[in-house]
């Protein structure tokens, strides 16, 4: 989701106080030990498979069954010819050919009966290297709309003499580390976009989860930390057993799975240069910020998970506890939003005074923050209360966040939750795939008693939760205190701006016979053109999880079929089958975008990977430098909703997550997150910077809504959807926002909640 801020920020993680930092290690030597790490991984999920039921081959070691060890060898080579074939996602949607119902049919043979998380890791195919020729002519397509012609002619000549100097050179380098490693870009990704990223993680790096939008199951802060902490450890003790069935896009083609082995346990650890990875094979506690104080409290007892009620039991003696936080201990997190070099300085002292604490923070399972003010919607403010609740989540006050942890887990003090992630182990969907596990977990699995507690007893026999003792040496202390200023700085000037349109959604769009991403990547285009007059580079992130360490790709959606459709809405002498027409053609080409990006045929990640290479060969390329110098003036990305038969959203339509979202890519330009709550609404998360006089968040969530009715209002079942808006009455942002829809829900359901 913040990946596209990140990427901007590239070229910069490889300088060091404006001066180049050189990549010395030969490039040879970098794609041997590119291979290295990969080899080790596949050990690691190897034995780690035999430990957790792969019988079969347990038993072809017990019997020394070569026959046996051959035909599992050649399963797996099948399946991932089978895997390589992607003719199926470039079917139009709902059809699906005979090639494709055969290929389908053959992949299930070969997956067997019940396969498990990783079962697939073995059989996916490798990310292929795009012909360079094609990434170049994709390249040039996506700019000219945003380029003068000048510019774009000095652009095109670039590109020429890249093709001819440089191009066939760096691409041999890339073909040869794509044989040797499991992935030719994922690991340069993660390190040169976010791990020797110096900028602060909050706001730049970070993303936000939303709870459930109109309903809180219980208002006591202790009861919902209980249940979500349990739920969350259930979650990780299904993902240590590979429990957690594979995600199948489309129902029919698994998934890449690495990405979940670094959900817990995992603390982004700051270094001068480079920050590094640290996950623990297992922890039993978690660590616990409530009002400046640090706590660490024990997940388990006896080597079993504390039930929610023991648990509850736990967050309230923390809440009740009245000792007072130590001098500077309040701030002392407030070093993890610092920028990543002055961090790691400080953690070096306070690694030598506070070993034990810090380690107690860094080896927990996860991070968990008890605020002390309420969040999420009111009656009173609904449009201001979620703005707000979006902002606690994203940068809270700065100091109340261990943003190094994989996530913090966020409980106010009127029971509603949220998530803060750390991006650089995996990406949105493996979070919000845990995300929804929990919510559903917590609400409908384990539930609360008539008085809102947790369910069960409690223990009272458990230990007291450890309070955390901080020996702060004196030179740190103006370390935090400067920490805390520039948090402060940098969370002010954030705006966010969180709005649910109800007024149509996803059935809608599906009865147009159209993608409902590529639906809300045109309206964005065209918000976004009457937001600020003009074309700017869009960041839409794709999965390109099909393949073995997939992460991501850019989907570039300001594309010239896109500015087209924008051009013939503000001519006010085209015609709406006009404007529909070329809307269909906008749609198709974002289409085709999306599926080449998905299928490992983007542009970004190609050229990335040959810049890196450059660099390593110390290689200057004008062409590769201005492609890593422009600016995402609209980064967007969609939340999906990955396990829908977890939530009963027929009878129990409010209980449905409503998404997250992440700051913006560009000082003067705005973050757009979006997800489809249901069948019939949409909930937009939009950032920008205040500091900016160019861009206003609320401003683009006008432009947004009023393009959805508009782009609606082209076809004829859409068309009562403006005159239904109107005639409300445009003044009341409670019916903009949706709220007023919901507040007579709360009599449906017969769940203990609290609406609002």
């Amino acid at each position: 989701m913040a990946e596209a801020h990140q990427a901007v920020g590239f070229r910069t993680s490889l300088t060091s106080d404006g001066a180049e930092v050189e990549l010395s290690a030969p490039v040879l030597q970098e794609i041997y030990l590119s291979g290295l790490r990969s080899w080790k991984r596949h050990l690691s999920r190897f034995w780690g498979g035999q430990h957790h039921g792969l019988r079969g081959v347990l038993a072809a070691a017990l019997f020394a069954s070569c026959l046996w060890g051959t035909l599992i060898f050649t399963l797996h080579v099948a399946l991932r010819l089978l895997l390589s074939y992607h003719g199926w996602l470039l079917e139009p949607h709902g059809a699906m050919s005979s090639p494709t119902k055969t290929w389908l049919a053959l992949v299930r043979i070969f997956s067997g009966r019940h396969p498990m998380l990783f079962s697939y890791q073995r059989s996916l195919p490798r990310q292929p290297v795009p012909s360079v020729q094609d990434t170049v002519r994709k390249y040039l397509e996506s700019v000219r709309p945003v380029l003068s012609d000048e510019d774009f002619d000095w652009t095109a000549v670039l590109a020429q003499e890249f093709l001819r100097l440089q191009a066939s050179l760096l691409q041999w380098y890339l073909r040869l580390k794509s044989w040797w490693a499991s992935n030719y870009v994922s690991d340069w990704w993660e390190e040169f976009v976010y791990l020797r990223s110096r900028n602060p993680l909050m706001v730049n790096s970070n993303y936000y989860m939303m709870d459930f939008l109109y309903v809180t199951p219980t208002p006591l802060q202790a009861a919902r930390a209980g249940n979500a902490v349990h739920a969350l450890l259930l979650y990780r003790h299904r993902l240590n057993r590979q429990e957690i069935p594979p995600t199948l896009l489309m129902g029919m083609r698994p998934l890449c799975s690495a990405q979940y082995e670094k959900i817990f346990n995992t603390t982004r650890i700051p270094g001068v240069q480079k920050d590094y990875i640290r996950h623990l094979h297992d922890s039993q506690h978690v660590a616990v910020f409530h009002r400046g104080r640090f706590f660490r409290v024990g997940t388990h007892s006896r080597n079993s998970l504390l039930s929610p009620r023991a648990l509850e039991q736990q967050f309230q003696r923390i809440l009740d506890d009245p000792s007072p936080a130590c001098p500077h201990e309040e701030h002392l997190a407030a070093l993890t939003a610092a920028p990543r070099g002055t961090w790691a300085q400080v953690r070096t002292s306070l690694k030598t005074q506070a070993a034990e604490a810090l380690e107690a923070v860094e080896g927990a399972a996860f991070f968990v923050s008890l605020d002390a003010e309420p969040a999420g919607l009111t009656r009173e403010d609904p449009a201001a209360s979620l703005d707000a609740y979006a902002h606690a989540l994203l940068a809270g006050r700065g100091h109340d966040r261990w943003f190094d942890k994989s996530f913090t887990l966020i409980v106010f003090s009127n029971g509603k939750l949220g998530l803060s992630v750390e991006h650089s182990w995996a990406d949105c969907p493996i979070s919000g795939h845990m995300w929804e596990f929990t919510l559903a977990t917590e609400c409908f699995q384990l539930g609360y008693s008539t008085d809102g507690h947790c369910k069960g007893h409690p223990d009272p026999t458990l230990p007291r939760p450890q309070r955390l003792q901080w020996d702060l040496p004196d030179q740190i202390h103006s370390s935090i205190s400067l920490a805390l200023r520039g948090a402060k700085i940098l969370s002010e000037n954030v705006d966010c701006h969180v709005f649910p349109f109800s007024l149509f959604g996803k059935s809608f769009i599906r009865r147009c016979h159209l993608s409902s991403d590529s639906f809300i990547q045109i309206a964005l285009q065209l918000a976004h053109f009457r937001d600020r007059g003009q074309f700017c580079l869009t960041y839409e992130s794709a999965m390109t999880r099909l393949f073995l360490e997939g992460r991501t790709e850019t989907v570039r959606s300001c594309t010239r079929e896109a500015c087209n459709f924008v051009r013939a809405m503000e001519d006010k002498e085209k015609t709406d089958p006009q404007c529909l027409a070329l809307f269909r053609v906008a749609v198709d080409k974002h289409q085709a975008l999306l599926k080449a990006a998905m299928s490992g045929q983007g542009v970004d990640r190609h050229l990335f990977a040959l810049y890196v290479v450059s660099r390593f060969l110390h290689l200057q390329s004008p062409f590769l430098t201005q492609v890593h110098s422009e600016q995402w003036q609209l980064s967007t990305s969609q939340i999906p909703v990955q396990q829908m038969h977890l939530f009963d959203v027929h009878n129990y339509p409010d209980y449905v997550s409503s998404g997250g979202g992440f700051g913006p890519a560009d000082d003067h330009g705005y973050g757009v997150s979006y997800i489809f709550m249901g069948d019939d609404m949409i909930t937009f998360h939009i950032s920008s910077k205040k500091s900016s006089t160019k861009t206003d968040s609320h401003r683009l969530g006008q432009h947004i809504e009023d393009a959805l009715l508009d782009v609606a209002s082209l076809f004829q079942a859409g068309q009562h959807f403006k005159r239904r808006f109107r005639g409300s009455g445009k003044e009341d942002s409670r019916h903009r926002c949706g709220f007023l829809s919901r507040q007579a829900g709360a009599s449906k359901t017969s769940m203990t909640s609290t609406y609002f």
